[in-house]
């Protein structure tokens, strides 16, 4: 049986994702496409993941999608492999937070996959950039919509009209990482984030993301209601109950949740 392309480890309510084709640099074919669909699946149907970490394996976090077989013809209507399975998508659906543990070069879809994430941490050495331009083609699985919102229209325009590959001190000045360390530290500084998320209350957590993520697409007004909207239905979990009892007894709450 072939080894999984996409690997998932949990512990303690966090579960990881790896991409596994070292070899290939992480590069993202039909294959692991859909297995990292169907673990982004499996995670959001999973109530005891309350935070998830995606990294690649090797010394590169992705470095794109596998180029078409060279000389090949595709059938009237076939897109590309790559794009069949937009693992920008599918990672975006994630109802928990996600943490990309960018371990080297992000290129590509491979920065897709980490603009599709919530928070970016990186490795000193690690670059990023979307290059399609120069094989006359356009980022298609989120850059030109993820980019311009993170980092400004202007940087995003300059990235992806001259492909240019930047490192990872500019992408801090950017905003595209939050903070870069050491390659060697890297997933210490991950895990130690991701547990201090995980010790909250999971409603929260995804109540916090989707009041976020959605909101950025709304008016004030509007986006002011969804956060009114989910302030109130957190008062009717368990978690909330829970939080208030522990603050009252000052102690650590237990949240499961509900």
């Amino acid at each position: 049986m072939p080894e999984s392309m996409v690997l998932l480890q949990k512990n303690n309510h966090i579960a990881r994702i790896t991409l596994n084709r070292p070899d290939y640099k992480n590069e993202i074919n039909l294959r692991m496409g859909q297995e990292l669909d169907e673990i982004c699946r499996q995670i959001n149907q999973d109530n005891d993941i309350y935070v998830v970490i995606l990294t690649g394996s090797g010394s590169v976090f992705c470095n794109g999608s596998e180029p078409p077989t060279a000389g090949k013809k595709q059938s009237r209507g076939e897109a590309e492999p790559a794009q069949k399975y937009n693992a920008g998508v599918a990672v975006a659906v994630i109802e928990k937070p996600v943490i990309a543990a960018i371990n080297g070069d992000a290129l590509g879809e491979g920065l897709e996959l980490a603009l599709a994430c919530d928070v970016r941490i990186a490795a000193q050495n690690a670059r990023f950039g979307l290059p399609e331009i120069e094989a006359g083609s356009i980022p298609s699985g989120g850059g030109t919509q993820r980019l311009p919102r993170i980092v400004g229209r202007g940087k995003a325009l300059e990235m992806i009209l001259t492909g240019e590959t930047i490192d990872a001190a500019e992408a801090l000045e950017n905003g595209l990482v939050t903070k870069i360390v050491s390659a060697e530290s890297l997933m210490t500084e991950v895990e130690a984030l991701a547990k201090a998320m995980a010790a909250k209350a999971p409603v929260s957590l995804r109540y916090i993301k989707e009041a976020i993520n959605k909101g950025l697409d709304l008016t004030m007004e509007q986006g002011l209601r969804l956060e009114a909207d989910l302030y109130f239905l957190l008062h009717t979990t368990g978690d909330r109950t829970e939080g208030i009892k522990a603050f009252q007894q000052k102690r650590p709450p237990e949240f499961k949740g509900q």
